[in-house]
């Protein structure tokens, strides 16, 4: 696989909860850079097009949408 992300992510192992719609899911994020995340989710969710991850722990609050996924992993990239 030919890498293309345009910042260096690094492994981390934190809870964070995905926002759309008045929705609020759990996941956990396992994965960071500047530019995006990787998260798991417990169950597949359908998101929309734009939604927010936030870590609590960290007071961190990102929009983000999605770039890739697999069946519980979500690749997200963050947007201004």
């Amino acid at each position: 696989m030919i890498e293309q992300r345009a910042t260096q992510r690094y492994r981390v192992f934190k809870g964070g909860t995905i926002t759309f719609e008045n929705s609020d899911v759990a996941c956990t994020v396992r994965n960071m850079s500047d530019g995006g995340a990787a998260v798991d989710l417990d169950m597949p969710v359908t998101l929309p097009q734009l939604f927010t991850l936030s870590i609590a722990r960290d007071n961190f609050v990102r929009n983000c949408r999605t770039v890739w996924r697999s069946e519980r992993r979500i690749g997200l990239a963050f947007v201004q």
